[in-house]
């Protein structure tokens, strides 16, 4: 029991110092894909938020829609970049979040729900009529460590705070 105590104990030691490198880079990487997915896909494609712009909260449903297109757009690929590199992660993981909430209640929520077991319909990813807002509500989940989190150190963020500490305690 003593060796498999040490055992494991030498296998989270490791696996910890790992988590120090990359625990955050799966998940910066696949949200990088998806929200820079959905970035190029506005940037080439044809706003359709006159649509839904009635389904935003405030203050997103009163501004323009050509300007929330813009925003979206480029919060989506830029945010996508910074997501990659692990520049400004908090900031975008923010930033994303609320992108998020905006989009799931302008699109992915159901119209009308009645109970919970009907809005629990709606945690699908077709549209059944029910609303569909798996992803949106994993895409969440998943950016909230990014927020919480110090950065790894295969990141931009953690090298640029390294860099700025080591300037911060030259000047005293």
């Amino acid at each position: 029991m003593q060796k498999a105590l040490e055992y494991w104990n030498k296998i989270t030691i490791n696996l910890n110092k790992i988590g120090l490198w990359m625990a955050t880079l799966p998940i910066r990487l696949i949200l990088a894909w998806e929200f820079g997915e959905a970035g190029f896909s506005k940037l080439n494609g044809e706003n359709w938020f006159s649509h839904i712009q009635n389904n935003f909260p405030f203050p997103f449903n009163i501004i323009p829609v050509e300007i929330s297109w813009f925003m979206a757009t480029w919060f989506e690929i830029l945010g996508a970049f910074g997501l990659i590199l692990g520049l400004f992660t908090r900031f975008w993981a923010l930033s994303l979040m609320i992108l998020t909430v905006v989009a799931t209640l302008g699109v992915h929520w159901p119209q009308e729900w009645n109970s919970l077991s009907e809005l629990w319909k709606g945690y699908a990813i077709s549209n059944d009529g029910y609303g569909n807002y798996k992803l949106p509500l994993l895409f969440l989940i998943m950016l909230l460590p990014l927020l919480l989190r110090s950065p790894d150190k295969i990141s931009a963020d953690y090298w640029l705070a390294k860099f700025i500490s080591k300037k911060a305690s030259t000047l005293n």
